[in-house]
């Protein structure tokens, strides 16, 4: 007859993960990616708000603008966010995320407001629905990460 074999000891254990990246790449990548986000946010409003006239100094700053205050909301929601419970963790991200969008379609030249809204507040349910998910599976009920 067969018989299982003995386990080893180290498959009774989770398996750890390893971090590929420095605290420094981390420190670094904290800014960068917030302000390359802007950038692009801050362009994309831009062109929906000029719907394909020509570049004018308001619209320039316009987009700068508009990419300045993404940048700045997106680090707070990073320095802010993880010192929260996990359930207002996914509603600042939903916000964030759901708003940014409404204002983004906003600025073309015809969308109205009601389609706006209801836009943003679709892909702001979708966006706490996936965070809430994520915290809930990889942190516990206090916000500390688990594994």
């Amino acid at each position: 007859m067969a018989h299982a074999a003995p386990r080893p000891r180290g498959m009774l254990e989770p398996a750890r993960t390893t971090d590929v990246f420095g605290a420094r790449t981390h420190r670094v990548a904290k800014v960068v990616v917030p302000v390359l986000l802007g950038v692009v946010y801050g362009y994309w409003v831009a062109a929906n708000r000029r719907y394909g006239g020509p570049i004018t100094v308001e619209n320039f700053l316009y987009g700068f603008f508009a990419g300045l205050v993404f940048s700045l909301l997106f680090m707070a929601l990073l320095a802010l966010a993880p010192k929260v419970r996990r359930e207002l963790h996914a509603v600042l991200w939903a916000a964030l995320i759901g708003s940014a969008l409404g204002f983004l379609v906003i600025q073309a030249p015809s969308p109205g407001v009601l389609r706006s809204t209801i836009l943003g507040l679709l892909v702001a349910a979708g966006v706490f629905v996936t965070m809430f998910y994520r915290f809930y599976t990889h942190e516990d009920a206090t916000g500390h990460r688990v594994g």
